[in-house]
């Protein structure tokens, strides 16, 4: 998830309020996290439905337009769950 472009000349943003944790699940266009500009405090979606797998930029910080701020896992491309064991390799015969 990455600052958006929110236009009329915004060059950064400051995040306000992550309003999903990590972990939390998020479906397509549900508001992720609130910042503020010069002009206005704006919600901004996730772009798809998945997980809150990292949260990059914490409350308070300002970013620039374009800058990763959150990393949102596809929903059907998570990660194994930790300690889920693994295939053994074919034993050559």
């Amino acid at each position: 998830l990455t600052m958006p472009n929110i236009g009329e000349g915004v060059t950064e943003g400051e995040i306000v309020r992550w309003l999903k944790q990590l972990g939390d699940a998020v479906a397509r266009d549900e508001p992720v996290v609130e910042i503020e500009t010069d002009k206005a405090i704006v919600e901004i979606p996730s772009p798809f439905e998945g997980t809150l797998t990292s949260i990059l930029v914490a409350e308070g910080e300002t970013v620039p337009i374009g800058a990763a701020i959150a990393e949102i896992t596809a929903a059907g491309d998570e990660a194994p769950e930790a300690g889920a064991p693994e295939a053994a390799p074919p034993t050559p015969t």
